[in-house]
């Protein structure tokens, strides 16, 4: 199996170095394409896969295709390789707001697609991806896509309403969560602690947070007041926030964030 990358930036760089360094692809099986000499030749430098600047040439080796290009180049894009597409391809998206519906209109009924939300998290193998299939995408098409992905991070199977949300919470979230993230360190220097401490002090308890909620599934109300002594340090910040309108405003921001997702959809 060869796997096609029709777009070679960031996100594609994270996912072909995961399925490279997982073992899930041979570098030979691997075809990034580019308009980017610079971005080329780092591929083949750092992950020794093939390169092109040619999309018809990954289109006629590679059976699987990912269209990593900005959305914008999208269109363009496919009505290039479409009279080139086939039944044999799997076409799988990671443009931002392009649904199933616009896909298949440009690419053609013959490929089968899958659409796929990923994080920016992908490039340290800790990403988050959502993913939906077209009606004519194989139960080995999804299988392969949560491979994929998987290789780098979590994956999930939603339904394509649900990812105007997804792309709020984990396409967007990271952004969100570091401005959290910073504000909470400028917090803790504001208080005489040495602003690289702040960081990785901040840095840590976020990253112990989360793995541990994962992998315990403890309830988060209960987790909290575990943490949460009574009368304590915790109960004393807790009290802070719980007096705040902060949940109205992460509301609102995934709200916000959500509502231009649909708006890109049109």
């Amino acid at each position: 199996m060869k796997i096609g990358f029709l777009g070679a930036g960031k996100m594609a760089e994270a996912v072909a170095s995961a399925l490279v360094q997982s073992g899930l692809c041979d570098p030979q099986d691997v075809i990034a394409c580019d308009t980017s000499k610079e971005r080329r030749d780092l591929m083949a430098k750092l992950y020794q896969v093939t390169v092109t600047d040619c999309p018809l040439e990954a289109a006629k080796a590679c059976n699987v295709l990912v269209l990593a290009v900005k959305p914008q180049d999208l269109g363009t894009l496919l009505a290039d390789v479409k009279p080139h597409l086939s039944a044999k391809h799997l076409l799988v998206s990671i443009a931002a707001g392009k649904t199933l519906a616009v896909l298949k209109k440009a690419a053609g009924t013959k490929p089968r697609i899958v659409r796929v939300m990923p994080n920016l998290a992908l490039m340290v193998q800790e990403g988050m991806s959502v993913y939906c299939a077209a009606t004519n995408a194989k139960p080995a098409d999804k299988r392969l896509v949560a491979q994929m992905f998987g290789s780098a991070g979590a994956v999930l199977e939603l339904p394509e309403k649900h990812f105007d949300a997804v792309t709020a919470l984990s396409g967007s979230g990271p952004a969100f969560f570091a401005y959290v993230l910073n504000a909470v360190v400028e917090a803790a220097t504001a208080l005489k602690l040495p602003a690289d401490a702040a960081r990785l002090l901040a840095e840590q308890t976020l990253i112990g947070t989360g793995i541990y909620l994962q992998n315990t599934g403890r309830d988060m109300g209960a987790f909290i007041q575990a943490v949460a002594s009574p009368k304590g340090t915790t109960a004393a910040g807790l009290a802070v926030l719980e007096k705040s309108s902060i949940k109205t405003i992460l509301a609102k921001t995934l709200a916000a964030a959500a509502a231009r997702s649909a708006e890109l959809r049109r």
